[in-house]
């Protein structure tokens, strides 16, 4: 169950090593019915379903066949997850237990349904093992807490914006343990000129209902969520792909709130008033465009996009920021994604409808790998 701590630093469970193996068939037995209980769920929570294809069997099996060398797990791991994205904190820690650690993870209190939902079902599946070994836990701010359950760890694992990953490192980690971290990103989107025209109406309205996915499941403040788009080539098509944009937000019956669509309006006035923005499009309650001449990284409010002009991708490199992450794409060739995946430096380059697609290898680390450690033998 989770467990909601405070009032103290006494834990109501033992953090010492699970026992389990990297592997271990019990985790991947209670993962593999997570995610079918998960996947049954998924008309309800989108996000739940690509989480469930996440944990199959199949797929676990697959990443647990890279792991190179003897593989023994780490301890004791503290996750530390976003509030503001409900699926990160499953994925951490799945793949933790899989590498076979304790794992506590800190559940925010203003976590939503979905995350609560994810709990429900992980708590329905009866293992005797996990329990004692894997602990979901909620509480606000408590330093002591906070500072007990870092000094516990062995991998203390941070995900969050700037400010939080600095005032978490505040409290002190073991002399042997270490963080890893995923701070503040930002990402976006590039489009071929060539590669739209020449593709057919049905491969453009699949495309940006692939672009909804990724900005809109979680109101574009995932890191990966796409915040604008560079239009690669001479001419402008970008007023089609916002009215397919518009289109698609109705079909999908999306509700803009009314304290969002303030913040979009001012934060739309404001980029303008900075001397960021030539030009504003009130698409629709929904979608709100920004000709600019690069992204605006910051989050300016779900629905809220850049569209600037490049004539070739090769333009785009040198604005490539090191806080940006992912590249979602349309129209290129593998060639051409390929030099501008090592060129500029970005962690990941992705078709439109992948940005929220979690891979073992998020920000450039191999999250498997990162929550084992290696043992050498010479005989």
């Amino acid at each position: 169950m989770l467990r909601h701590l405070g009032g103290g630093v006494n834990l109501p469970f033992e953090l010492a090593p699970s026992g389990l193996r990297v592997g271990d068939e019990r985790v991947v037995a209670f993962l593999t019915t997570l995610s079918r209980k998960l996947l049954a769920l998924g008309r309800r929570y989108p996000e739940l379903a690509s989480l469930g294809f996440f944990l199959r069997r199949a797929e676990i099996e697959r990443q647990l066949s890279q792991l190179d060398g003897l593989r023994r797990p780490c301890g004791v791991v503290f996750h530390v997850p976003p509030a503001n994205v409900d699926t990160v904190f499953v994925y951490s820690w799945a793949l933790s237990a899989l590498a076979g650690n304790t794992n506590v993870v800190r559940i925010s209190p203003r976590a939503g349904a979905a995350a609560r939902a994810i709990l429900d079902v992980w708590h329905s599946i009866e293992d005797a093992v996990l329990a004692r070994t894997q602990h979901f836990v909620t509480y606000d701010r408590d330093d002591e807490l906070t500072a007990a359950l870092s000094e516990a760890a062995d991998l203390r694992v941070l995900w969050g914006g700037d400010n939080s990953v600095r005032a978490l490192r505040r409290f002190p980690l073991a002399p042997h343990a270490r963080d890893l971290t995923f701070p503040d990103r930002s990402s976006f989107a590039i489009v071929s000129v060539e590669g739209w025209r020449r593709a057919t109406e049905a491969e453009r309205r699949a495309a940006v209902e692939g672009f909804f996915n990724d900005a809109y499941w979680f109101d574009q403040a995932a890191c990966s969520s796409p915040r604008g788009v560079f239009w690669v080539g001479d001419e402008d098509v970008s007023a089609e792909f916002r009215a397919l944009l518009v289109a698609v937000a109705a079909e999908k019956k999306h509700v803009t709130e009314p304290a969002m669509a303030v913040r979009k309006r001012v934060s739309a006035y404001g980029a303008a008033a900075d001397g960021h923005v030539s030009r504003i499009h009130l698409d629709s309650d929904a979608v709100t465009s920004l000709d600019t001449t690069t992204v605006l990284r910051e989050w300016l409010g779900a629905g809220v996009f850049t569209h600037s002009r490049v004539s070739t991708l090769e333009e785009v490199i040198p604005r490539v920021v090191r806080k940006d992450q992912t590249v979602t794409h349309f129209g290129f060739s593998r060639d051409e994604l390929l030099d501008f995946g090592v060129r500029s430096g970005v962690d990941r380059v992705v078709p439109f409808g992948s940005a929220l697609t979690f891979s073992p290898v998020w920000d450039g680390f191999n999250l498997l790998a990162e929550f084992t450690k290696l043992t050498t033998v010479t005989v």
